[in-house]
């Protein structure tokens, strides 16, 4: 059985990956492009708080993940668990409905600086869901 404190290091990555995911997408204006609504460049800060970016969770689910991970360091936390779990199932259809993160993903669509990142980050998101179900964590 995997111990909290592989959890709170597989999330804590993801939450480095998820910032900076943000602090890219605000720079090269990677507004968020799924299938069912579709944000703007001029708007890539502001809906980056709500909606999230081509790179990133939303700000606040950032927030979220950043309390739980600090809970779960100091010591065993059930809701902080809860919210890690709830949080990963949320960014892993994210990242694969994302349509950058897609073609991020693929050998034509391949970025050095991105393609990186938006395998960390969706892998560390999986791998976060995992280790954050009931029963996953001592």
């Amino acid at each position: 059985m995997p111990s909290r404190s592989a959890l709170v290091a597989v999330s804590a990555a993801q939450f480095a990956a998820g910032l900076a995911g943000q602090v890219l997408a605000l720079r090269r204006r990677h507004h968020f492009d799924l299938p069912f609504l579709t944000g703007s460049p001029d708007r890539v800060g502001r809906d980056s708080l709500w909606i999230g970016s081509a790179l990133a969770a939303p700000v606040w689910m950032l927030a979220v993940q950043g309390w739980a991970v600090s809970r779960l360091a100091a010591g065993p936390d059930e809701p902080a668990r809860r919210a890690l779990r709830l949080l990963s199932a949320g960014m892993v259809p994210g990242y694969v409905q994302e349509r950058l993160v897609r073609r991020r993903l693929t050998r034509g669509g391949a970025d050095p600086v991105e393609t990186p990142l938006v395998v960390a980050g969706l892998g560390l998101a999986a791998a976060m869901a995992v280790l954050s179900r009931p029963g996953a964590v001592s």
